[in-house]
């Protein structure tokens, strides 16, 4: 099984890759959360950090792109791979309001012609391999059948589904059927992304689709960075023996330490001041928390710190 990590907007930065590449399982394919198109003639720092390939050693990196204008697209491909990027990726699974407002993202889903016109002239003129990360539409999952005849005209490099419509979000329960439907009928390599959170729903999964061979990963992984190592030490467990044979979910404190504190430590050097580096390292505990839920206690003070001291006293405690 190949795995991975999906583009979280603000989360999963460069910061965030290259730590979680040193101490835990790599990722066979890593995505940038999206770049905007823009009319200078080099992206700004933020996101020419983002894809430097000094920040993404040893990474198979895939910079996303968020536009449904195909000469934005092309200018910004055309660009990337001036850095040596050999694939790109379109972003039609955005689900946010001021993106889709703009029919961007999972928006642009609401308009079959205009994206068909776009795509037309993208894979007829692109210099990189282009693949499609997208939701199954935008109101109703009855819009995919018609989406993916869209998509089986051109020759997408892999096409990534979240099987939700937009105005799902990320509540309600990804639908498998429409999922199931895609394998049988694209034309184009798929890979499956959605509330991957445990290994026993990973399990169940390619139970149900045993010919899928790759997953996209996110909230899952932030949760838990040893996700997919737990994944596989299940998958090993049931082939040979058809149980579990390890005693439930052990944390690995010194891996999650090491992990922390080289977040920690980047995000204390490309931001100024308690605030900002607080602001991220909260941000991760929100979802790193579910892995300590006897420490709620300290997970509050985190929550409540305002200087680098008390937080650093929080995280000592749990770790």
């Amino acid at each position: 099984m190949k795995y991975y990590l999906a583009p979280l907007e603000g989360i999963t930065t460069y910061i965030y890759r290259r730590a979680y590449h040193r101490y835990f399982r790599p990722m066979d394919k890593y995505f940038t959360p999206f770049l905007v198109p823009h009319t200078k003639k080099d992206f700004n720092t933020r996101e020419k950090n983002e894809i430097l390939p000094e920040h993404n050693v040893g990474m198979y990196l895939v910079p996303q792109i968020l536009t449904n204008n195909a000469e934005d697209f092309l200018r910004t491909s055309k660009r990337l791979k001036e850095y040596g990027y050999e694939e790109v990726n379109l972003n039609l699974g955005c689900p946010s309001k001021t993106v889709v407002s703009k029919y961007r993202g999972s928006g642009f889903l609401a308009k079959p012609g205009e994206l068909d016109r776009f795509l037309d002239e993208v894979y007829s003129k692109a210099n990189v391999k282009v693949s499609i990360k997208t939701r199954i539409g935008k109101v109703s999952p009855d819009e995919f059948e018609d989406l993916l005849q869209i998509y089986n005209r051109y020759p997408i490099e892999e096409l990534i589904i979240h099987p939700r419509v937009q105005r799902d979000f990320y509540k309600n329960t990804p639908n498998l059927d429409v999922f199931g439907y895609a394998l049988k009928n694209s034309q184009n390599r798929v890979c499956y992304n959605g509330d991957i959170f445990t290994a026993e729903r990973a399990w169940n999964f390619r139970h149900q689709f045993p010919e899928e061979d790759s997953i996209m990963v996110g909230r899952g992984v932030i949760f838990n960075p040893c996700l997919t190592e737990e994944i596989e030490i299940f998958e090993k467990d049931m082939a040979e023996a058809g149980e579990i044979k390890t005693e439930g979910k052990r944390v690995d404190r010194k891996r999650i330490r090491m992990f922390h504190d080289q977040l920690y430590h980047d995000y204390q050097e490309v931001n100024s001041g308690d605030k900002n580096v607080l602001f991220k390292m909260k941000e991760l505990w929100c979802y790193m928390g579910y892995l300590f839920p006897e420490y709620e206690k300290q997970l509050k003070k985190i929550k409540k710190a305002e200087k680098l001291d008390r937080y650093e006293a929080a995280v000592n405690e749990i770790l």
